[in-house]
Parts: C-alpha cells; sequence; structure tokens
C-alpha cells in the first residue's frame, strides 16, 4: 500500500524511513499492536540485519528509524518453513505482552532481549563466515531464549521439537502457528516433512532474493 501510495503521489520516502511510518500508521492510526521487524522486511525484503539498538536508532522526519543493513541471501544454507494449516490466532499474543513486561523492566525480559540483540550479532557473523553449524545453533538458542520468557502453546512447541527430532534448527517464525529453521539436504527435509505431517503442517523451501 505504501509504495501504491508513493507512486501515486509521487513521492520519495527515504527506504530507511518507510517501516517506521507504516507503523506509526498501523499503531497510532489504526491502534494495531505491532513491531518493526515486519515492516522492515515488507519495506527491504530479501535478508536483513536490524539494530534497534540505543546506540544505532536515529530520527528521520520526526520518526525513530533502526539501522538495517542489507545482506546476501547466497550465504544462507537451505531454509524450510512450517506452518499448521488448520492454526488460527496464536494464544501467545494473549498470554505475553512483552512489550509491558519489557517497559516495566521485568528482569528476565530485559536481559532476553539483549540476548537477542546478541544472537542477531552472532547470526550475521556466522552467515558471513559461511558457518551453518553455528547458524543453526544459534537459531535454536533463539527459541529456547523465547521459551524461557514466554508460555507458548504446546502445539506450536511441538512443531519446533520434531523439525529438531528430524536434524533441523528451528525457531517460531513470528508469534507462532510457522515455524523457520535450517536444515542439511535433501534426507533431513523429507525427515522434517514426515515428523511434522501427522501435526498437520506443510512444509515449503522459500525462494529468498
Amino acid at each position: 500500500t505504501l509504495r501504491a501510495l508513493m507512486e501515486f503521489y509521487q513521492v520519495e520516502i527515504p527506504k530507511q524511513v518507510q517501516p517506521s511510518l507504516a507503523l506509526s500508521v498501523e499503531r497510532d492510526e489504526l491502534g494495531i499492536a505491532a513491531g518493526l521487524q515486519d515492516r522492515v522486511i515488507q519495506v527491504y525484503e530479501g535478508l536483513v540485519y536490524m539494530d534497534f539498538s540505543p546506540e544505532a536508532t536515529t530520527v528521520r522526519d520526526g520518526l525513530e528509524c533502526g539501522r538495517y543493513e542489507e545482506l546476501d541471501p547466497n550465504w544462507l544454507p537451505p531454509v524450510y518453513i512450517a506452518y499448521r494449516e488448520d492454526a488460527s490466532e496464536p494464544t501467545e499474543r494473549l498470554h505475553n505482552d512483552l512489550q509491558s513486561r519489557f517497559a516495566r523492566g521485568e528482569p528476565d525480559v530485559v536481559e532476553a532481549m539483549a540476548h537477542f540483540a546478541h544472537l542477531a550479532e552472532s547470526a550475521r557473523e556466522a552467515l558471513r563466515a559461511g558457518d551453518a553449524t553455528e547458524l543453526a545453533r544459534i537459531i535454536n538458542e533463539n527459541f529456547d531464549t523465547r521459551r524461557r520468557i514466554c508460555e507458548l502453546p504446546a502445539e506450536h512447541v511441538e512443531m519446533v521439537e520434531r523439525a529438531r527430532e528430524a536434524g533441523a534448527s528451528a525457531k517460531f517464525a513470528g508469534s507462532g502457528g510457522a515455524i523457520v529453521g535450517t536444515y542439511q539436504d535433501q534426507t533431513m527435509f523429507e525427515r522434517i516433512e514426515a515428523n511434522l505431517k501427522p501435526l498437520q503442517c506443510r512444509v515449503i523451501r522459500p525462494l529468498i532474493l
């Protein structure tokens, strides 16, 4: 919608600003609880490292913007996405208001958020180094950290566990109902499919450009 409006009105908006502008409309005008990450990848597409730390945040056109670094998708090892075809709205949203818990200074949440940022930096370095094993470890640690601070739906946790049993890495791809991870080869991909089929899950290989 934003791109269409920019083209129609012949308006140029800096790429770094577009995610923050979209978020401000959703949050402030429409009252939708949302975050910047989804908006960033919708604008930049592909593979992006995002830094939302205070040191990296700048104000442009009255909006706070993070630092976004476009990475080469060719650095990625094989990636899969699995999602439940029978999933509804994740109940995690009802039970885990991380934003307010962070704002209150809840120690476990504050510590976890700092750790997530560290994991993102480590994942970028693993990608640059072509270290698929380290990247898989980081993906798993991301989910394990989330699990420590959130009450997660058992059926979605089972998806992660089944994928890991197949030898793949796995974490939530958002709030639940879908997972993402890396795998080694076709044999492992077929094991992922077989393990997740009883859970009514479809497994796909995304094309990341």
